[in-house]
């Protein structure tokens, strides 16, 4: 733990999807058969893992703040997941930058519930990630019930991988993982389900953007993040969406390393974003949604 305190109000924006790839032991995140696929769907070749305290030294230099989580996908995957505790301690050592999301496989049921509890409670961790491809399961599927419901009564939210997925890209079989789970309507029933669950659609949700629209524009606490793709390449109808019905509801995210905050802002600023529009997507959503300013929406 460490003195460091966030000091939201100096910073310029708040990216809310990165991802720790490394643990200290040099353990990833993926397999490596996984891991060269998405290197190759990325054009990321040879990019090198940072650890956690690199990307808080990456993002301090910026004057941002960024949402740090893993995967855990042992069922599925087979693969040792980096510990939700070291991801929670590495961000707590550089509290001004860094904000922890944990990573429970939904397939762990009831121990999954009592481990998020656990996380936030005794832990600091703000929130959860989910990746229902790479997971293998389905987000409506009701083994993974019991983990919403904690997650719904800690007043964290839960952040979707949604649409298509570089991981596993190219691997015969896509390395075992079903695009459909991507599917946000399939979130649309767990918002239904759980009411008061704070839900990030993460991605534009090729290809259900409208499905994603639909959904975060008939559910209040369903938001959008706009990461893994650059702002060039946006459809039109997030765009206008963005702009308008869901200004306050869409969040600034990279998907850091694979896509710098430098390469996503760059094209985001050439986008057609109102100016008003502009500071709410890059951190004001954030700050609330989080909680960083005192209250939580």
């Amino acid at each position: 733990m460490s003195d460091r305190v966030m000091n939201v109000a100096e910073l310029v924006a708040i990216d809310v999807h990165t991802h720790a790839e490394v643990a200290r032991d040099g353990h990833g995140s993926l397999s490596s058969e996984l891991f060269g696929a998405s290197e190759e769907y990325f054009k990321a070749h040879g990019h090198r893992k940072p650890t956690i305290a690199e990307t808080a030294d990456y993002y301090r230099e910026r004057k941002m703040a960024a949402v740090v989580f893993t995967v855990d996908a042992e069922h599925a995957t087979g693969h040792r997941r980096i510990a939700n505790e070291e991801v929670a301690e590495s961000c707590a050592e550089h509290a001004d930058v860094l904000i922890p999301f944990g990573s429970v496989d939904p397939w762990k049921g009831r121990a999954g519930a009592r481990e998020a509890r656990r996380l936030v409670e005794e832990h600091g961790v703000r929130g959860f990630k989910f990746h229902p491809s790479i997971q293998g399961i389905a987000p409506n599927d009701r083994t993974a019930y019991p983990l919403y419901e904690a997650i719904e009564e800690l007043g964290v939210p839960a952040l979707f991988h949604t649409g298509q997925t570089g991981i596993g890209a190219g691997v015969p079989g896509g390395g075992g993982i079903r695009l459909k789970y991507g599917d946000p309507m399939l979130v649309d029933d767990v918002a239904v389900d759980f009411p008061e669950l704070r839900i990030i659609l993460a991605h534009p949700s090729f290809p259900w953007q409208d499905e994603a629209l639909a959904v975060a524009t008939h559910k209040p606490y369903v938001y959008i993040d706009l990461s893994g793709w650059s702002p060039k390449y946006f459809p039109p109808q997030l765009v206008r969406y963005a702009n308008t019905l869901l200004k306050d509801k869409v969040l600034f995210g990279s998907d850091y390393p694979v896509i710098t905050p430098d390469r996503w802002l760059s094209d985001f600023d050439k986008l057609e974003i109102k100016p008003e529009v502009r500071p709410k997507i890059l951190k004001d959503n954030a700050v609330r949604l989080l909680g960083l300013g005192g209250e939580q929406h």
